[in-house]
């Protein structure tokens, strides 16, 4: 049995050892079971006769798709192939009877002058059978891309109107994972269904044929076709096991590669010698697939020959029945010729019927993954509706708030938080890294909801509220905002992109945002790409990249904007306008919620909140905290100020050709 396994290419866990770089770069291997295990109990494990019984759920679910995408393409098809099926019949038909004719006793010119309407009728069948098929191609061609489309759509509308924890989550980017190869799946499935279709009309036809030339041809026909469709079954299984065990250790490969063409890694990259390094992890990652494949293939080859010779043997029994029915006579000689041509024709549509609907059961596996996530987003999908928040709120509360991330650490990000966030002004939350204070203002966004405890605009729970109202109530101006690939008047309009994006709205976001002189110096000013990867891009630096991420947050026009490490790529004298600016936001009557560890720069907060391993020690204004001496934020402060001071001391020791360039140092950061 084991060495049966062994040549068969059985069980995907029987594979070549796996090499050290998965455990050395990720830390184990990379196996995901999770989709496997979902259908190893189910659609997964049916048998061949199970299959056939779910070939009427598989052309539904194909017809569906092909329905939403092109009602008209989709009608085409369906008519074409029934079209072809019955012009296929009566080319069978036609060539019976003209072989009667031309087998019977008579004169040979009279039997020939006999057929030549038949012989017409057939030529006409074939030439329907072109046309339709040509019909056919066309309307499969066309539905094929719409198809894919409506599928990728429904793919990544469901990845966009998940909570941020499901994003987040290991799990439901597994399943991301594999049902991106639905969509996919999804067109090559109209294809298949097409070729399914057409098989199984011309299949019906032959067997027709069959059963009224003799009962026990059909039977044969039968058994000449269950080896390959065996085969085909088998190795679809195991390539199917084998992607879903493979698809996590394919991710990581495409890392590694990406990692070695990326912009952003690539200074270090040359810097550091990085370059061996990664190419050689990159070539044992490949060489642990390419031995999968490998056994893949040994299996395919050992199932296909074991088929090879069942078949053989299905048919040498098939026409030694020929031979014994022509020997008894009870088949006339016109018939057992029939016969052949719609054995053989049968045993094609057979063939291409059992491979077909394999494939279109495995790649209808791809589309239930894709049909699963849609499941699961409706679960974890953001809700629609809900209470609506105050016109004008005076302050947001939270109430012994708790937030863990879900297979996080054991102590929570956040526990038992009670402070207040009142509106208009400008409130700084300070702390040490992992001090809580990013997944605070996650939970004050609406990205987050609490384990416990409560978050409040005014008296309305936030858990109840509008979630899509609450965010159009806040802007965020992160460190790692995202730096889109667009021209630089779409990575502002990204803001706002209900609004229009108008050269003056843009002119004036950016006027405030200190970068005019910025998208002046673009090469085509506003319409400048901003990505090196494309043609005709243009590279900013991280200090400009910052400033339009403000711009973008000035034209969003928030009533609360979240700045969170604002000027960590901006130089002093920038980095001061910037606060300058955040201050006369506040005096206007925006709220501003600051995060910086810079805590000079927290100096002009109205409000301190001090978080400390996800607990609020402290809170005040600047002043109230700096005249309690031995308080977390004082040091903190007295901490940077004395390396600031230490800085200059240094800089003033050393002689001026040896002094940095730099007009001002920026204070030393907490972390």
């Amino acid at each position: 049995m084991g060495r049966w396994r062994k040549w068969s290419g059985g069980g995907a866990e029987e594979g070549a050892p796996l090499s050290e770089s998965q455990r050395f770069l990720w830390g184990s291997e990379l196996v995901y079971a999770g989709g496997f295990a979902r259908h190893e109990t189910g659609a997964y494990r049916l048998s061949l006769w199970q299959i056939v019984l779910r070939l009427p759920g598989l052309l539904a679910s194909t017809a569906r798709l092909a329905w939403a995408a092109d009602r008209s393409a989709a009608r085409q098809v369906l008519g074409a192939e029934l079209g072809r099926g019955a012009a296929q019949a009566v080319a069978l038909v036609a060539t019976n009877s003209v072989l009667a004719t031309l087998l019977a006793s008579g004169e040979l010119t009279e039997r020939l002058r006999q057929t030549l309407p038949v012989l017409l009728l057939l030529a006409g069948a074939g030439l329907v059978g072109a046309v339709l098929r040509a019909v056919s191609t066309a309307a499969t061609g066309r539905l094929q891309p719409k198809v894919e489309r409506v599928a990728s759509e429904r793919f990544l509308g469901h990845a966009a109107r998940v909570e941020l924890t499901a994003i987040e989550s290991d799990d439901f980017h597994r399943l991301l994972d594999s049902a991106q190869y639905g969509a996919g799946s999804a067109r090559r499935m109209v294809a298949t269904s097409t070729q399914v279709i057409g098989a199984l009309l011309s299949l019906l036809a032959v067997a027709g044929v069959l059963t009224v030339l003799h009962p026990v041809l059909l039977p044969l026909l039968l058994l000449m076709t269950v080896p390959g469709a065996w085969s085909a079954l088998v190795i679809a299984r195991r390539r199917y096991a084998s992607f879903h065990r493979w698809v996590q250790h394919l991710r990581a490969s495409r890392v590694l590669s990406q990692l070695l063409t990326s912009p952003g890694a690539a200074a270090e990259v040359r810097v550091h010698g990085i370059g061996p390094f990664l190419l050689n992890h990159f070539r044992a990652m490949s060489q642990d697939a390419e031995r999968e494949q490998t056994r893949l293939a040994k299996g395919a080859a050992f199932t296909g020959l074991v088929a090879a010779g069942l078949t053989g043997l299905a048919t040498v029994l098939t026409y030694l029945a020929l031979g014994w029915l022509l020997w008894t006579g009870v088949m006339a000689l016109s018939v057992a010729g029939t016969a052949v041509i719609a054995i053989r024709t049968g045993s094609s549509s057979l063939d291409t019927l059992v491979s077909q609907v394999n494939t279109l059961q495995e790649e209808s596996l791809f589309v239930a993954d894709l049909d699963e996530l849609g499941r699961e987003a409706t679960k974890r999908a953001i809700p629609v509706g809900g209470s609506a928040l105050p016109v004008r709120p005076r302050a947001i509360h939270f109430r012994e708030v708790v937030f863990a991330y879900p297979g996080g650490e054991a102590d929570p990000a956040l526990d038992g938080v009670t402070l207040s966030v009142p509106m208009g002004g400008i409130v700084a939350l300070v702390g040490e890294n992992g001090s809580g204070k990013t997944t605070l203002v996650k939970l004050l966004a609406g990205l987050y909801t609490p384990q416990s405890g409560r978050i409040s605009w005014d008296e309305v729970d936030a858990a109840q509220a509008d979630r899509a109202e609450l965010f159009d109530r806040v802007g965020i101006v992160a460190q790692d905002f995202e730096r889109w690939p667009f021209t630089a008047r779409a990575n502002v309009a990204v803001g706002r992109p209900d609004r229009p994006s108008t050269d003056e709205a843009l002119a004036h976001a950016a006027q405030r945002a200190d970068a005019t002189e910025i998208v002046d110096g673009l090469p085509r000013g506003w319409d400048t790409l901003l990505a090196r990867g494309f043609s005709g891009g243009h590279q900013l630096s991280g200090g400009q990249w910052q400033r339009l991420g403000i711009t973008r947050a000035y034209h969003r026009g928030a009533e609360i904007l979240i700045v969170d490490e604002p000027t960590a790529a901006l130089d002093a004298r920038a980095e001061q306008r910037v606060f300058e600016q955040v201050r006369a936001l506040a005096d206007a009557g925006q709220t501003v919620i600051l995060i910086t560890h810079r805590l000079a720069s927290v100096r002009s907060a109205d409000l301190v909140h001090v978080l400390d391993k996800g607990r609020l020690i402290e809170t005040g204004t600047p002043d109230e905290l700096l005249a309690t001496p031995d308080g977390h934020f004082a040091q903190l402060y007295a901490l940077q100020a004395r390396a600031y001071a230490e800085g200059h001391t240094q800089e003033a020791k050393l002689p001026r050709q040896s002094r940095p360039t730099s007009r001002k140092p920026s204070p030393p950061s907490v972390s």
